[in-house]
């Protein structure tokens, strides 16, 4: 890994990279998840706590606090947020740590952070409404908090969204799509 003066650089394509935000960084958290990636949030918590919580658990501090940045600048796994805008940060976390091809978009829970697993059809009848039901192609379901996923309306937007951030940081619109279009959720 190389040091710069905004955190530290990832290990590169491939290696598996989780993550703790800041308060300041919900909208990135979120986003992250919605990727693919594993990232604690805390809306309320203490600058102490992330520093202990990123160094037990070996995840990468990501802050827009430049005090928090400061006070952990002799460690290894922090990286300075520089935008204000959730798109450009995203794109800055996943080009700092060569995330790109391990983008597995709605593949984590949004709410407990679990990886999904595919549900299928007939497992889902009785939890989702029964027009769910009949349209939706495919479902999944978080094993930590029960809750079941399926492409809705709000997918398209989403797949939108995702393409617009691959174009922000000039790699296209190559295979995400195929990616979700693989994908059980």
């Amino acid at each position: 890994m190389s040091q710069d003066p905004r955190g530290v650089r990832g290990p590169g394509a491939g290696a598996r990279v989780e993550f703790i935000a800041d308060c300041m960084l919900g909208r990135l958290a979120k986003w992250l998840k919605i990727l693919g990636f594993d990232v604690l949030y805390f809306p309320k918590a203490e600058d102490k706590d992330l520093v202990e919580i990123s160094r037990q658990k070996k995840r990468v501090l990501l802050t827009r606090d430049t005090g928090l940045i400061e006070k952990t600048k002799r460690r290894a796994g922090r990286l300075f947020i520089e935008s204000d805008d959730w798109r450009e940060q995203v794109v800055q976390v996943l080009d700092e740590y060569g995330l790109w091809d391990s983008v597995r978009p709605n593949s984590r829970c949004l709410d407990c952070n679990k990886p999904l697993k595919p549900l299928p059809k007939s497992r889902a009848r009785n939890l989702v409404p029964p027009h769910i039901l009949d349209t939706a192609p495919s479902f999944a379901m978080c094993p930590g908090c029960g809750r079941v996923f399926w492409p809705g309306t709000h997918y398209g937007d989403m797949e939108a969204r995702i393409a617009a951030l691959r174009r922000r940081s000039g790699r296209g619109q190559t295979s995400l799509f195929a990616l979700s279009a693989k994908r059980e959720v």
